[in-house]
């Protein structure tokens, strides 16, 4: 790990090609993400929780004909946030982008949604939920810079413990290849050690990225003690993100760099893939280096990878901020 280092961004966006883009409404306490693709990319997807909520998943199997997505949608609002990846279908539709079948062009936007409808926001939006206005905004104002935290997908995303929030990290790979991930991190379980201030994720740390506090000396009694919301029910929390590279991967490798974002979980949440999560991962190739990974180089790939999820899990739990009608402290103000 010592050859690692952070891309210059240390955000998705420093794999070239990728763009990123939130929308999000404070008294809804809710948003979506788009992770919207300059070219079609090659995409998977790892499901390990037992609650998700998911939309056009079953294509990015590695038997199934499309090969490469144009976008991709993570959003709170439960199954109604499904509605997001309309909205980026749409912004995709007017640029001319999408699969073409006897034709037509039909944009292809993998999604993934989470549960914040209980977080204190105001839900009370009427006949028509307004994710699909949102997504069409994120998707319309994706960029290569992009902030972190309460933001997007992780406006309203809570922990165990405290605010959950959008987290995003990159790692250059001594070969030059990078890998990076982006995460909304709404778990049942916890991403402090015990009742300290100290991130799971902490051995993964780059530089000061999450407050450099380390681990915990000595380690807490209750460093262990399963921590998990109150009340937690089916469909009621998940932790749902993107890990990609810009090396060449077929979808089988793509689906192998997802189940390696998924170890990323588990090393950074305390519980992690739970009967009440949704956990997912999309794993996604740009191909844009044009580095092909022989076993070892592909081994030091998904080590990365859990790596940088990791770290994306703890940034976006240390960027959260507090807000009017929180029901958790955010981590800065512990």
């Amino acid at each position: 790990m010592a050859a690692w280092r952070a891309g210059p961004r240390n955000l998705l966006t420093d794999i070239a090609g990728i763009r990123v883009g939130h929308a999000d409404d404070a008294a809804l306490k809710s948003g979506t993400t788009a992770v919207v693709f300059d070219q079609p990319a090659v995409a998977s997807v790892s499901i390990l929780g037992g609650a998700p909520g998911t939309r056009e998943t079953a294509l990015l199997e590695p038997e199934n004909t499309v090969q490469a997505i144009d976008a991709l949608g993570l959003s709170g609002g439960s199954a109604f946030g499904l509605d997001s990846a309309a909205g980026v279908m749409a912004f995709l539709a007017e640029q001319g982008r999408g699969f073409e079948v006897a034709g037509a062009h039909v944009p292809i936007v993998p999604a993934a949604i989470l549960f914040d409808l209980a977080n204190g926001g105001d839900k009370t939006w009427g006949r028509f939920p307004p994710y699909r206005d949102l997504g069409y905004a994120a998707a319309a104002g994706a960029g290569a810079d992009f902030v972190i935290g309460s933001v997007g997908a992780g406006a309203g995303c809570t922990t165990a413990t405290v605010k959950g929030g959008l987290g995003s990290a990159s790692t250059v790979l001594e070969s030059g290849v990078t890998v990076a991930a982006l995460v909304a991190v709404n778990a049942v379980g916890s991403p402090l050690v015990g009742s300290t201030r100290h991130f799971w994720a902490a051995p993964f740390e780059i530089d000061d990225e999450f407050g450099r506090l380390g681990q915990p000396a000595p380690w807490p009694l209750d460093g262990v003690e399963v921590r998990t919301k109150l009340d937690a029910r089916p469909g009621g929390n998940t932790t749902i993100g993107i890990v990609a590279t810009d090396a060449v991967l077929d979808k089988a490798g793509a689906r192998r760099l997802a189940i390696a974002g998924q170890d990323g979980y588990a090393r950074a949440l305390w519980p992690a893939h739970t009967d009440l999560d949704g956990d997912l991962v999309f794993g996604v190739a740009t191909g844009g280096s044009g580095a092909v990974l022989d076993r070892r180089q592909r081994a030091e790939l998904g080590a990365a990878a859990a790596a940088t999820m990791a770290r994306a899990i703890a940034r976006g739990v240390f960027a959260a901020r507090a807000a009017a009608g929180d029901r958790l402290p955010a981590w800065s103000s512990l």
